[in-house]
């Protein structure tokens, strides 16, 4: 017997980080436990990777920990089953010749993003963190995109917040526009798992099984992606041709850095989800902090719980 299972990826096409899922499919490890994998994009015309999950139009997802956190405290029925990061992926990125040598002196600069209140609160922290007056920041919508070097040479702005330190800024760094570059969650005083997996409600609790499955032979994919990366960047050339191959061996190479925590994949850590709760509860974005673990099925952060 065979189950039909849909994935929605978590950005507007595929990207390295999602590797795992495209080898353990390629090589037949999900077909062999009897699952048919679909991995599929979001339509941003019906909104990201959680709303497609929680319209069931797919059975599991990729999204970011803040999403989820904020859509279950409304009492959406979603579940995280696994991380796949264990960390954060954003920068700040300037030129050298903006000047820009520290955080704080984003003060009196325009500063490029989208300006979600997540987004808008994290570099008003970071550059306050630095000893700068964020008030001063002038803040640049660029609603979902990502300003490539060149626009910043250009004058589109004079930093920009939220480019991926393995995926974004490869792309369009180049050797006559040196960089300077801050990872965001070594900058902030918490990290947090970039990404998640997870299913709706009704699948967490219809099909356990199904989903320790799933999670085993993802864990099996990335693995192996990360073991073997020229495997890896043919297969991923395939899935996402209009891109180099060196640049997906180089964003390859930097996000499976990522995937693994004491040699395991998909380990929720509290420590990477709680300060983050608050953090956001703190700017407003989330007010029962103390529920995070509510996001969360079957993992150890499910049974960390330090509400009474």
């Amino acid at each position: 017997m065979t189950t039909s299972i849909s994935l929605a990826l978590e950005y507007f096409h595929p990207w390295p980080n999602s590797a795992g899922f495209y080898l353990a499919r390629h090589r037949g490890w999900f077909a062999d436990a009897g699952i048919d994998l679909q991995i599929r994009t979001v339509d941003p015309g019906i909104g990201d990777s959680l709303e497609h999950l929680g319209r069931r139009l797919v059975d599991l997802a990729v999204f970011p920990t803040n999403r989820l956190l904020v859509r279950t405290e409304r009492g959406e029925p979603l579940k995280a089953i696994a991380a796949v990061n264990q960390r954060g992926l954003e920068t700040i990125r300037t030129l050298t010749s903006s000047g820009i040598s520290n955080l704080a002196q984003l003060a009196g600069k325009r500063v490029a993003l989208n300006p979600t209140p997540r987004g808008v609160a994290i570099v008003r922290d970071l550059v306050a963190g630095a000893g700068g007056d964020p008030d001063t920041v002038t803040l640049v919508d660029v609603g979902a995109r990502e300003l490539t070097s060149a626009e910043l040479a250009g004058g589109a702005a004079d930093a920009t917040f939220g480019s991926y330190w393995a995926w974004d800024i490869l792309l369009s760094e180049h050797p006559d526009r040196p960089e300077r570059i801050w990872r965001v969650d070594e900058e902030l005083p918490f990290g947090y798992h970039s990404y998640l997996l997870g299913a709706h409600d009704d699948l967490v609790n219809r099909n356990p099984l199904l989903l320790a499955d799933f999670q085993s032979i993802s864990e099996r994919g990335f693995r192996y992606a990360a073991q073997h990366p020229d495997e890896t960047v043919e297969l991923l050339s395939d899935v996402m041709p209009y891109f180099p191959a060196g640049v997906i061996a180089r964003s390859l190479d930097a996000i499976s850095s990522t995937w693994f925590y004491e040699n395991g994949w998909g380990t929720v850590r509290p420590e990477l989800v709680e300060p983050y709760a608050h953090w956001l509860a703190g700017h407003g974005i989330l007010t029962a902090p103390e529920r995070w673990s509510a996001a969360f099925a079957n993992t150890s952060a499910a049974s960390a719980n330090h509400a009474p």
